[in-house]
């Protein structure tokens, strides 16, 4: 269960469930396959205490409709998160997003009226390096697998390869990316055909031009979109680029203590443009140091060692 109010929306394709908190300069949390917007359920308040946070669950995902008919495209979902944004008034913001999620984000920056100031990217699909081999396979399923143990034991699956700290997820925290599969597991393939790979390949020149921040954070142990795509996608838009050692897909939940404040301290410098103030608690220290292989930045924080 997410723990902030979650309002909704009508938008073309359905309704959507989001979260709104804080005030200031808007920012966007997007998620990917398969989770929900209970992936930022700890970047929420943080990124609210300086910041407007508007955290919707996908169309077909979450708690937001899952319609049995509708283009749950990456193309689509852009748009549907652009209508979400224009009913709130937003006419700027940056953009925070993960998997799928990073896909929708760049098609916001690239074809939404909706100005995107900043693109944070954490292992997100880009180019056309996605959908990848087991999204492909289970679009190929049949209906007599179509049910709630097949879709539990995918989602395992999942988490399993993409977090490589598995300790760090709780099973109360698992049953809240489940519980909605679970109650409609039909709605889980609708979402796995809804991944099409489309909008972004050929898009190169168009996304390089683009003239807001960026960043780029990717798992160095990614199996599901290798290390050198962030990197890419990081020298095309001019982006900050960290590697996490010892992190899989899903970094936020492999680094919770890290990836928050790299997003937060990213964003109040190059988004807000507001120089550092230390809190009671005092600052969270970042450590930076230059991998062996190259120029890339990786970060090393304190207590995330096995």
């Amino acid at each position: 269960m997410m723990p902030f109010e979650v309002r909704r929306s009508e938008v073309s394709g359905g309704g959507l469930a989001y979260v709104d908190l804080g005030e200031g300069p808007p920012v966007v949390l997007l998620h990917g396959f398969p989770t929900s917007s209970y992936l930022w359920r700890r970047e929420i308040p943080l990124l609210a205490s300086r910041m407007r946070v508007i955290a919707p669950d996908l169309l077909g995902y979450g708690t937001s409709d899952k319609p049995e008919e509708g283009d749950l495209s990456e193309p689509a979902q852009a748009r549907y998160v652009g209508e979400l944004l224009e009913s709130l008034g937003v006419t700027e913001t940056a953009v925070v997003a993960h998997d799928i999620g990073g896909a929708v984000a760049q098609l916001l920056a690239l074809d939404s009226p909706i100005g995107v100031a900043a693109l944070v990217l954490l292992d997100s699909a880009c180019f056309d390096a996605w959908p990848i081999e087991g999204v492909k396979m289970l679009q190929a399923a049949t209906p007599d697998q179509q049910q709630p143990e097949f879709v539990d034991s995918i989602i395992r699956l999942t988490f399993d390869l993409g977090i490589a700290h598995p300790g760090r997820l709780s099973d109360s925290d698992l049953d809240a990316y489940l519980e909605p599969w679970r109650a409609d597991p039909a709605a889980f393939f609708r979402a796995v055909r809804g991944i099409t790979g489309s909008g972004l390949a050929g898009r190169e020149a168009e996304l390089g031009a683009f003239e807001g921040a960026a960043m780029v954070i990717w798992g160095e142990q990614d199996p599901f979109l290798p290390p050198e795509l962030g990197e890419r996608l990081g020298e095309l838009l001019g982006a900050t680029v960290a590697l996490l050692p010892g992190c899989s897909h899903f970094v936020n939940e492999d680094a919770p203590s890290t990836v928050g404040p790299i997003v937060y301290e990213y964003l109040r410098s190059r988004y807000l443009h507001q120089s550092h103030t230390h809190h009671e608690e005092g600052p969270v220290p970042v450590f930076l140091h230059r991998p062996s292989n190259g120029g890339v930045a990786a970060f090393d924080p304190p207590g995330d060692e096995d």
